[in-house]
């Protein structure tokens, strides 16, 4: 081979290296921008469709206080739905989906993260655990018990909503029951699905890993995940779905994505789920 065609592959080789190590660095470092994208716009209730809940504030163990919206049960005997959202937006793009549940008798607490919706502080996995128990121990000042709640996760919070409900099991109290929609196995598997050409598997901070918990949960589980889903492939939700004990259930949505669920139905198979498990409180 010609000395300089020699010189010039080397060259591109190192370009190339020096590259892709800048890449990485920069993945490493500034991953959190990757992972969250909060709105810090303050939604509106009458706007989202839940006039009718109530703004609230609570606390967390590091001295924030978040505002979250709630709703309190038509019914008496109906339980509080506990809802942790995804990565983007605000509580006020989840909406719909309380009023799914408002309309059902259900109480409903909208759990709003730090640095989400103009709330103090920066996302991060410990964070949004310590804001999850915050609100819970919201509801526990309002003598709601655990056996009257169910934990709603939604994408990046089914990773919220299976450690709140594994805490609660190891403490002795679970939790009515848990709904998971777009689940994963961690948040590392789903990196890794959306950068293969990354060491995702060593650069991750915020791993999220439900499925080490998945199996601390006895409480009735239903998931429901949309077979187009190329946010959070549905691979990743039937690997967790695989790995929960009884009783479980689950809608795996052939036609639908990642945000669309409730377009084919998932509400009413919430529904239908809890009443099937008789989750209707005390």
């Amino acid at each position: 081979m010609h000395k300089g065609i020699k010189t010039a592959m080397i060259n591109v080789f190192v370009a190339a290296g020096v590259f892709y190590v800048a890449v990485v660095i920069s993945m490493y470092v500034f991953q959190r921008n990757f992972m969250y994208f909060p709105d810090n716009s303050k939604p509106s209730r009458i706007a989202s469709g839940v006039p009718d809940m109530a703004e609230i504030t609570f606390a967390t163990a590091d001295g924030l206080e978040l505002f979250a919206w709630h709703g309190q049960p038509v019914h008496a005997d109906k339980p509080t739905v506990v809802m942790f959202h995804g990565n983007a937006g605000t509580i006020g793009d989840r909406g719909y989906k309380a009023r799914t549940f408002l309309d059902g008798g259900y109480g409903v607490l909208l759990v709003e993260y730090r640095g989400f919706s103009g709330n103090p502080g920066s996302p991060s996995e410990d964070g949004l655990y310590q804001d999850a128990r915050g609100a819970l121990g919201y509801l526990s000042n309002l003598g709601v018990e655990k056996d009257d709640i169910v934990i709603y996760g939604e994408s990046l919070g089914t990773g919220v909503a299976i450690t709140m409900a594994a805490e609660a099991q190891a403490q002795g109290a679970p939790v009515a029951a848990v709904i998971l929609e777009a689940p994963y196995t961690s948040t590392v598997d789903a990196g890794a699905a959306h950068y293969p050409f990354l060491p995702v598997r060593w650069l991750m901070k915020d791993r999220f890993e439900s499925i080490k918990r998945i199996d601390d949960i006895d409480a009735p589980l239903f998931v429901v995940h949309g077979e187009q889903d190329w946010t959070v492939p549905a691979k990743l939700g039937k690997r967790l779905f695989a790995a929960a004990q009884e009783p479980k259930d689950a809608l795996w949505i052939p036609q639908a994505g990642h945000n669309d669920v409730y377009d084919f139905g998932a509400g009413q198979a919430v529904l239908n789920f809890l009443k099937r498990h008789a989750v209707s409180g005390k």
